[in-house]
């Protein structure tokens, strides 16, 4: 190739690059979508674990969203109040006061109280349970498998299996809501932080059933039901639930369950 060859083919390659440069900086300022300069300030507020657990896809989106007014001020489970507050200052409102919520497991039922009908060595995943027989290796087809599906959904090392049970650690939980979703027999909810009783048993087996499987299964007796003077627990299918915004906190369910299924 002669050297006037290779000086046209430069020419051209520059030619197109500047052209191509040219052209793109034209799009960048004429298509440019102007941002609110909050949403930045909202972001950088913001804790930064995009764990989904506020409903939107991440951190970004919570923090367009609430620039929107799309979502509140305190959306974010994670930052909880404090990050709610500052937001609240940047957004020029005031940031309602909310719950402090954790997860809870709804199951007492570990290795020394639950029965096992037989010893299990396959792959040890919550939602494999479904396809083996008997739905795992415990009686109670309600109860915790203990293979810790939650433990590896939670982002903040906030839930360990303890003696074949996920047990929740109060002050690591988040509320992010990933062990909730995780949990193939929905045993994890969401409950406030100062809770003071819950039932620990999800299963809505008649009495008989559930003490053969469990020796702290809710046998759905109603005696917590008679013994709470303001109306905070009913009995159904078999199965005690307490209203958290009732309860009181007296403790008469906690001395009077037979089962002692309440904690």
């Amino acid at each position: 190739m002669s050297v006037t060859g290779i000086l046209v083919a430069a020419g051209i390659v520059a030619a197109v690059g500047i052209f191509v440069g040219l052209f793109l900086g034209i799009a960048g300022i004429r298509f440019k979508v102007e941002v609110d300069p909050r949403e930045e300030e909202v972001l950088a507020a913001l804790p930064g674990n995009n764990c989904g657990g506020c409903g939107y896809p991440g951190c970004s989106g919570l923090a367009t969203a609430i620039v929107k007014g799309e979502a509140p001020v305190n959306g974010c489970p994670v930052g909880g109040e404090p990050v709610g507050k500052k937001i609240g200052e940047i957004m020029g409102v005031d940031a309602e006061e909310s719950t402090r919520m954790v997860a809870f497991v709804a199951c007492a039922g570990d290795c020394d109280k639950a029965v096992r009908n037989y010893e299990y060595t396959g792959v040890e995943d919550c939602s494999v349970m479904a396809f083996v027989p008997g739905g795992g290796p415990k009686g109670c087809r309600s109860g915790c498998c203990g293979f810790g599906s939650c433990v590896k959904a939670c982002p903040f090392d906030a839930i360990h299996v303890v003696n074949g049970i996920a047990v929740v650690d109060k002050e690591a939980c988040k509320a992010c809501g990933k062990c909730v979703a995780a949990c193939p027999k929905h045993l994890i909810s969401l409950i406030p932080y100062d809770a003071k009783h819950m039932v620990a048993c999800s299963s809505t087996d008649k009495g008989p059933d559930t003490m053969k499987a469990c020796s702290v299964g809710c046998i759905g007796c109603g005696i917590c039901v008679k013994n709470c003077e303001f109306g905070a627990i009913t009995v159904e299918n078999f199965h005690a639930t307490i209203d958290q915004e009732k309860c009181t906190g007296c403790g008469a369910c906690v001395a009077k369950c037979p089962k002692k299924a309440i904690l």
